[in-house]
């Protein structure tokens, strides 16, 4: 992908990023000089990797790069609008996330290097005791037993699994398509799934679940195993709402929020009056008011942008997502061989899918389920995964590219 492709949509974002930062920070009749060090640390860090990237790999994916910027853009300026000291975090992690993209792209050239059965067997041990450590040390939040407080910073190990579990079943389902030849990684998965529906981290699970099946279908076309899995994905969903307290809190505030406002109902209530409040162009910058909503950096962030930015740009991040979605599925199938193929149709329906449960709960289409919007919530460990599995993708662009070229003579 040649820099002058892109070029001009990054400049674009750079002066999005640019000129918000500026009103944030005027708005009190003061000026707020840490929203200029906002904007230039931002600035430094996503057209600095742009460039360099660019230049350093000459097959990267640049419209993929610039999606993910574009929603990193404006999930920092919203959070630096609702609160700079989130909003510094939230950059230190962008910072940590890119780099951690970066060091991906050098050093892992080819993805085959990594298609080993022993090297997996490791990571999925690894995976299966990191994602235990919550139920031990752990601490609660939103109904959920999925994080580990370490005092400085909180970990999410489900958001990081999300990774491993992907590279597990690229390995697997590359070379191996029998169900019986499947039995290490099928008792890996069912060990995830029943780690996460104890630490009731549901949401995490519906991803995974998706995910799963995604994987599974494209790898052996298998309809009858894949209708099975989506029916005991369904049985799950609904022994859940048995046993979960809050699960059935949240279907009936789905159900009918205004039945219980000041109870289960309160938050979705409040996301869909500041979606209809902001109207097509939204109230502006800084003259809303998003913190009625409980949840308004991380599950609610999507309501805050329409109320401000307008439906006009909520309906341009839904496009960003999809968008994403193609790009992800093309590099997928222009990969010649199936490890690499599965490894991005993994990372691509984790993102996709992820955005799209997030914003049917804020929506109202669907339950909510107490998941990131990716790159544009507050999170740490949401963001540096988001950006490893970019990583990935531009690792199978790059390889793609690579073949093309040799293929053709170019």
């Amino acid at each position: 992908m040649k820099k002058g492709k892109t070029g001009g949509l990054m400049s674009l974002i750079i002066i999005f990023e640019l000129s918000a930062f500026g009103l944030l920070a005027f708005r009190d009749g003061a000026v707020d000089t840490n929203a200029f060090i906002a904007a230039g640390i931002l600035f430094l860090v996503l057209a600095g990797s742009y460039a360099l990237l660019t230049a350093a790999f000459k097959h990267l994916d640049g419209f993929l790069l610039v999606i993910v910027y574009t929603l990193l853009a404006v999930g920092m300026v919203v959070q630096y609008r609702i609160n700079p000291d989130i909003a510094f975090k939230q950059l230190l992690s962008i910072a940590i996330g890119v780099a951690a993209m970066a060091f991906i792209m050098i050093f892992l050239r080819k993805l085959e290097r990594i298609n080993n059965t022993k090297l997996c067997t490791i990571v999925m041990v690894g995976s299966v005791l990191f994602l235990a450590l919550p139920l031990a040390i752990g601490s609660e939040q939103g109904g959920a037993k999925n994080w580990i407080d370490l005092g400085f910073f909180s970990l999410q190990p489900g958001e990081l699994i999300k990774i491993t579990l992907i590279y597990a079943l690229a390995v697997y389902l590359s070379e191996r398509t029998k169900l019986k030849k499947l039995i290490p990684v099928g008792v890996f998965v069912l060990l995830l799934m029943v780690l996460l529906i104890a630490e009731k981290d549901l949401g995490a699970a519906l991803i995974y679940a998706g995910v799963i099946i995604a994987m599974y279908y494209a790898a052996t076309g298998n309809v009858w195993v894949t209708v099975a899995g989506i029916g005991a994905g369904a049985g799950a969903a609904v022994i859940s709402y048995e046993l979960f307290s809050h699960v059935r809190v949240r279907v009936a505030a789905w159900r009918n929020p205004w039945a219980s406002y000041y109870d289960g109902g309160y938050q979705i209530a409040q996301g869909l009056m500041a979606i209809a409040s902001g109207g097509l162009f939204g109230l502006g910058l800084n003259l809303g008011t998003p913190k009625v909503i409980p949840a308004y950096h991380t599950d609610y962030i999507f309501a805050v942008i329409c109320e401000e930015m307008g439906i006009i740009v909520g309906l341009c991040v839904i496009a960003l997502y999809v968008l994403f979605l193609v790009r992800g599925m093309s590099i997928s199938m222009g990969s010649a061989d199936r490890f690499s193929a599965l490894i991005a149709l993994g990372c691509t329906v984790y993102i996709a899918l992820q955005a799209f449960v997030i914003l049917g709960g804020i929506l109202k289409l669907i339950p909510l389920t107490g998941v990131t919007l990716p790159f544009v919530s507050y999170g740490g460990s949401s963001v540096l995964t988001g950006l490893v599995a970019v990583a990935l993708l531009q690792v199978v662009a790059a390889q793609n590219g690579r073949r093309r070229e040799g293929e053709t003579g170019f």
